[in-house]
């Protein structure tokens, strides 16, 4: 597999591997947890606040690979960002493995601090080590992203099963082990990375890097105000609630993003036609943020129904609830070749961006009208099949090989070339938005019957596809000659 390309390449994908071995594993048991009864070993949540706390994590761990990415521009270089992220991952999951509230939440910031360093910096790198281009780097890319649905199901099936069957602890202890081990093998040959990863241009002159520290050094004393200033608002509000900060921090955001954008169509695009593709790009953010904010429910709501109401008997034994969600990167791996030759196939009849956008959504609602139908069979305490789930899931990664490889795609070309890093950050954003508000709408599972929740969900989202689709014969004309 390896063997016409660059000896680095095994060691990127290994570190990727093992990186989302340890992301997707605790991710797997991270909810459960979290509502699991106290006498059970849980924290004894309940779904509104345990969703937030979620919604919150994966939100962070998005949101931050945008300073992520210019800490290794501009001070560490890749290859050291990817080390240093490594290491704080793993010190994050063994933070999780041991008992104590105030190890919990230490543990889900390092993990936040340090993904947001490693995953824009690991694929950058693999990147470097194809400075020709061309067909052997886009092999390259595809094997290296084989290494992250490898590390997901094999973390989900590992850490799901310790921490499900033996102890809680244990599956974020699986997940520590499994990082660490990526950073042992990334240290041990880094050496086969040559030159991949290092400060690049003048950005490692002496004159470059005390200036970057400078405003590093502001940045963290931005961010101190705000971290301080959250405390204080904690413990002065008698009433305050994670959800409702979750809610803030979403709108805040938003209101933010609206104002970036237009800032950005006013101001910095230099023509109409500029602005016309910075116009399609905060659309695809929109599309992207709504997309995520259903499919990001996996570890979440869709986690609980596998708990709460999936029959998970098999020959008397229960299967661990989080082994049901490898059926995303299994689906992934046997379905990406065939809609990667369906778009080469259709050639010119090849769907525009936005309506590729409108598919993604259409079928991501398909699936949640699926769960909420088989959630109809459980209303009086009974269990379903998890042929539920199966097939909502393949809607779920059809809809996602349909938008978000496309998303990245079509924002590199979209985008003018003096804004490409910024604009793909709103891409990062979008993500963000969409994994919290993925774990706000989930918190209603206990407050709502789940068929009506998961109708709600697939009807907004399906709405939002019919009106892309609807549209995308005018709002495909925003991308000019850009297929």
């Amino acid at each position: 597999m390896f063997k016409d390309h660059p000896k680095g390449l095994q060691v990127l994908f290994l570190t990727e591997m093992w990186e989302r071995f340890s992301y997707y594993g605790m991710r797997a048991i991270l909810v459960l947890f979290m509502t699991a009864a106290v006498t059970q070993g849980g924290l004894g949540f309940d779904s509104a606040n345990a969703s937030a706390i979620y919604g919150l994590y994966t939100f962070g761990v998005y949101a931050l690979s945008l300073p992520g990415g210019w800490i290794a521009d501009k001070l560490l270089g890749q290859r050291r960002s990817v080390l240093i992220g490594g290491i704080l991952i793993a010190l994050g999951n063994f933070s999780l493995s041991v008992p104590g509230m105030m190890m919990f939440y230490l543990g889900l910031l390092l993990v936040i601090l340090g993904t947001g360093l490693l995953k824009p910096n690991v694929s950058a790198i693999v990147g470097d080590l194809y400075p020709e281009g061309g067909a052997r780097r886009d092999a390259g890319f595809s094997i290296f992203y084989m290494g992250i649905n490898v590390g997901a199901v094999l973390g989900q099936f590992i850490c799901s099963w310790l921490g499900e069957k033996v102890d809680w602890h244990l599956g974020f202890l699986a997940a520590a082990i499994g990082m660490t081990l990526g950073v042992i093998q990334y240290l041990a040959q880094g050496k086969h990375l040559g030159d991949a990863g290092q400060l690049k241009g003048n950005a490692g002159d002496k004159e470059m890097l005390v200036q970057a520290r400078k405003q590093f050094m502001y940045g963290i004393g931005v961010t101190l105000l705000i971290v301080f200033a959250v405390i204080f608002y904690i413990q002065s509000s008698a009433d305050f609630s994670i959800v409702n900060f979750a809610q803030n921090t979403g709108y805040i955001l938003l209101v933010v993003a609206v104002l970036y954008f237009a800032g950005i169509i006013i101001f910095a695009c230099q023509n109409s036609e500029e602005r016309k593709r910075v116009a399609l790009i905060a659309l695809l953010f929109l599309g992207a943020i709504v997309f995520f904010g259903g499919f990001e429910q996996a570890g979440s709501s869709m986690n609980l129904f596998a708990r709460d109401i999936t029959d998970r008997m098999v020959l008397g034994w229960e299967v661990p609830t989080g082994w049901l969600q490898n059926i995303n990167p299994i689906f992934i791996v046997t379905l990406a070749p065939a809609i990667g030759a369906l778009w080469i196939k259709l050639g010119d009849k090849n769907p525009s961006i936005p309506a590729k956008f409108g598919i993604g959504l259409v079928l991501l609602g398909a699936g949640f009208f699926v769960l909420a139908w088989g959630s109809t069979f459980a209303e009086d305490g009974g269990k379903v099949s998890p042929m539920w789930l199966i097939v909502t899931y393949f809607f779920h990664t059809v809809g996602e090989l349909a938008l978000s490889p496309v998303g990245l795609s079509s924002i590199t070309k979209l985008a003018p070339q003096r804004l490409v890093s910024q604009m793909m950050g709103t891409w990062f954003l979008g993500a963000a938005l969409g994994n919290l508000i993925a774990g706000l709408v989930a918190g209603y599972v206990e407050s709502m019957p789940q068929y009506m929740l998961f109708s709600v969900v697939a009807g907004f989202v399906t709405v939002f596809g019919v009106l892309f689709l609807a549209l995308s014969p005018f709002t495909k004309k925003l991308a000019g000659d850009i297929k």
